[in-house]
């Protein structure tokens, strides 16, 4: 436990230093996102010992290196560009080298867009631990934060809850919580990211029926 302790931290400072200097200037893609996605996977880690916890900090710190728009036309194929990053710069760093299948497989199964299964325990929580950061508090930050970078309005005016018209989250902020995000429990890969998933989601539901409440609507 010790040794591994020392190693993650050894890593640690490594693997963040070459995720900022990547950069991309996007506040819901920074730094604090991947300290994030590491915290939750720390707590997914906690119920499956058997992970190589070396290989989803790896992949936690590394997954957005390429991090495009989300209206980019080659938005799925980002999470394999930063899985072939990764791999050419661990490499470089002297990263074990039979690890690096893994953190790159973790890296190119973790993004929605790409839709690609993850087939090993690190990647199924790494592509856990990143879609929960899309959930609960900071999550409905990151939303509306993204949203105004694409130009979307927060909300119909005069049908928020998109009750008499197709739900739209590219043209409505709201939208998202519906069109995308309440889909995330029931696609989280282990248990624990469920359970810790569905409690997220519950914030984002009631805010949404918050939101609409004092929003009204257009007369």
């Amino acid at each position: 436990m010790t040794d591994m302790h020392t190693t993650l931290a050894h890593w640690h400072t490594r693997l963040l230093a070459l995720a900022e200097a990547a950069g991309g200037g996007d506040g819901a893609h920074d730094s604090s996102h991947l300290h994030r996605v590491w915290r939750n996977a720390q707590d997914l880690l906690a119920h499956y010992p058997q992970a190589d916890a070396l290989v989803v900090l790896a992949a936690c710190y590394l997954h957005d290196l390429v991090n495009l728009s989300k209206n980019h036309p080659e938005r799925a194929y980002a999470s394999r560009q930063s899985a072939q990053l990764a791999r050419t710069q661990l490499a470089a760093l002297g990263f074990p080298p039979d690890r690096l299948d893994a953190v790159a497989h973790a890296i190119e199964t973790h993004s929605f867009s790409a839709a690609l299964p993850p087939q090993t325990i690190e990647a199924q929580i790494v592509q856990d631990a990143d879609r929960l950061d899309a959930l609960g508090a900071v999550g409905l930050a990151r939303l509306f934060y993204t949203a105004g970078r694409m130009g979307s309005a927060l909300a119909d005016p005069a049908d928020p809850l998109g009750e008499r018209r197709p739900l739209d989250d590219r043209a409505f902020a709201l939208d998202h919580i519906v069109v995308k995000l309440a889909a995330l429990p029931a696609m989280m890969q282990t248990p624990a990211g469920r359970a810790l998933a569905e409690r997220r989601l519950a914030q984002l539901t009631a805010f949404r029926a918050d939101f609409a409440a004092e929003w009204g609507a257009a007369a």
